[in-house]
């Protein structure tokens, strides 16, 4: 299991039994790699440039045409599940990449015309389906249990839309967001 920072540990004031409460402060977990472009340019649709030219020199590589999809800048509510994202960044650069990169959390503030436009991701539902989103709901229902919210109760395959937020702490936005808008979280 992961260990989370002390400043990142915030399930405890958010969870209830119901799932993790909304404010109006996002959060986005990555690599320490990435800080400065985001500091720069703010967080991109399919932002990890690096990894994207990776991924397009392997499929050359053996013959196969690559065609980049855009994906969504992918949010949570807390510090703690973005830590989480975070470390799983980590994890996957260091197999492409040498140097030392760290898991790190960047606050979101929106302006309200684009805090609404933040969706549950029950693209989470094919969670279930790989290893990563075993470990990721394995993760999830131990902050549950240690923070006294009951035991984590969802059926991914039919669960509501907001459940996917609420109770899992998963969404997302399908635009770029400005560097005004983010900041390092810092303990």
């Amino acid at each position: 299991m992961t260990n989370i920072p002390n400043y990142l540990q915030d399930a405890a004031e958010l969870l209830t039994k119901d799932g993790f409460s909304t404010r109006n402060v996002w959060y986005h977990g990555t690599s320490s790699a990435l800080v400065s472009s985001i500091e720069k340019s703010g967080l991109k649709r399919s932002g990890d440039r690096a990894m994207k030219q990776v991924a397009k020199s392997t499929m050359a590589t053996i013959g196969n045409d690559y065609s980049e999809s855009i994906e969504p800048v992918f949010l949570t509510q807390s510090k703690e599940l973005a830590y989480y994202w975070a470390e799983q960044t980590v994890r996957e650069r260091s197999v492409r990449f040498e140097g030392e990169e760290s898991a790190v959390v960047f606050a979101v503030e929106l302006p309200e015309e684009q805090n609404v436009k933040v969706l549950p991701d029950v693209g989470a539902a094919s969670l279930l389906m790989v290893k990563e989103g075993e470990s990721y709901m394995a993760h999830v229902a131990k902050i549950y249990q240690d923070c006294g919210a009951g035991v984590l109760d969802i059926d991914l395959m039919k669960a509501d839309r907001l459940e996917y937020l609420n109770k899992l702490g998963m969404a997302y936005i399908n635009i770029d967001i400005d560097a005004e808008f983010v900041s390092l979280v810092s303990g």
